[in-house]
This record gives C-alpha cells, sequence and structure tokens, in this order.
C-alpha cells in the first residue's frame, strides 16, 4: 500500500528532504497570510507568540488551510510546515534583503541559537475512519556558528541570495554549511523538516513511514 503525501509548502528544502527519503509528494501550496495568522492568534491570546508557538501555528494553518473545504479529491495525508531560528530569546524567520540578512549575520557569528520547527499532519485518507483529524509536534536544534566568519565572507554570501529567503538566513545544506560548527539535534530539523519527527506523526495516524514510499 502506498499512501500520497501532499506538501502544503513551496519550501525547496522540504521537497528534497522529502525526496531524499524515499517520497515524492503532491506540492500544494498553502497561500496563509503568515504575518496575519500570528497577529490574529497573538490577539486572541494576549501576548506575543514564542518561537515554538509560532512554527506550531503555522505548521498548523498551512495544513488545514489546504486540507479544508472542497478537497475532497485528496485521498492521504497532508502536510504543513514552519521553521524560525531563535537568538536570544528574538525569533527570525526569512531576513527577505540583503542587509537584514547581513546583520543577522554579523550578530549570530560564533554563537549559538536554536531553529525551531513545526509539523502538522491531516489524514485525508478516503478510508480513514478518522478522515479530517491532525496531530502535530515540534522539534528543535541548536546550531553554532563559526567565531572567525569575515565581513567579506559575510557579504559574499549574502550576494549569493541563498540566506535570503531561509529562516535564520542559513542553510545546513548548501552555501551556508562551512559556516556553521556544531549541530545538536536532528540535522534535518534545520534543513526545514524533521524526518524523525515525521515519522513519528504518521505512526500516530495508524500508518508505517514506508508506507509513504513511492520513489
Amino acid at each position: 500500500m502506498t499512501v500520497s503525501l501532499y506538501l502544503a509548502s513551496t519550501s525547496p528544502a522540504r521537497l528534497m528532504l522529502l525526496r531524499s527519503s524515499g517520497i515524492e509528494p503532491v506540492v500544494v501550496p498553502s497561500e496563509v497570510d503568515e504575518p496575519a495568522a500570528v497577529l490574529v492568534e497573538e490577539s486572541r491570546v494576549g501576548h506575543s507568540l514564542d518561537a515554538a508557538d509560532t512554527v506550531a501555528l503555522l505548521a498548523r494553518a498551512k495544513a488545514e488551510a489546504v486540507a479544508g473545504p472542497g478537497v475532497s479529491e485528496f485521498d492521504g495525508l497532508v502536510l504543513g510546515g514552519d521553521s524560525a531560528f531563535e537568538l536570544d530569546g528574538i525569533v527570525y524567520g526569512k531576513p527577505h534583503t540583503a542587509e537584514r540578512a547581513t546583520e543577522r549575520w554579523r550578530a549570530q557569528r560564533g554563537r549559538t541559537g536554536v531553529l525551531h520547527s513545526g509539523h502538522w499532519l491531516v489524514d485525508l485518507r478516503r478510508d480513514s475512519p478518522e478522515r479530517g483529524r491532525g496531530v502535530g509536534a515540534l522539534a528543535e536544534a541548536s546550531v553554532t556558528f563559526a567565531d572567525d566568519i569575515t565581513d567579506s565572507e559575510i557579504d559574499r554570501y549574502v550576494a549569493t541570495e541563498e540566506p535570503l529567503f531561509v529562516a535564520g538566513a542559513f542553510t545546513i545544506d548548501g552555501l551556508g554549511a562551512p559556516f556553521i560548527t556544531r549541530i545538536e539535534g536532528d540535522p534535518s530539523t534545520v534543513v526545514g523538516l524533521s524526518l524523525p519527527t515525521l515519522r513519528s506523526l504518521v505512526r500516530r495516524l495508524g500508518l508505517d513511514f514506508a508506507d509513504l514510499w513511492n520513489r
């Protein structure tokens, strides 16, 4: 039995991780307005969300946006994910601009931060007695940056534009890898999706991870 996985994300890193683990997902962008979703939740709870709460909220919002009404043709699991980097209690998402990415790299060199990754998985199998059920979990990993990164290296790395559209302005599976000296925790969490966490969620829905293999 092969179960389809619908990925509620356009992240190339998440797609690469799934493919490397034997899964070719169906990519279905969620189109969630992330800042608006966070503001609505903060207004509801009456305080700012921390990094863990933010990624948990957005992962669920993405999955549920794709798994909502009008998707009766889906037959499989829908996965939503989100990541954020935390340093000194400050949450950093994607920098989007070169200036912001440069500022972050100069602040984080020689230091250790935590990458938080949220996951939400919705069961949309047509034959499932619990169709529509969702399960979620968080994963985190600490990342230590080299203390001898030069301003020139930062400028040249930022000029590649690789760090502009990833949480924390860095990658471990690309050009940013040589600037990272240590990772504590599941490395795939830092890439953008914890594969062991996904396996655990799949198991909670009564499936084996191998049921998703289709490559």
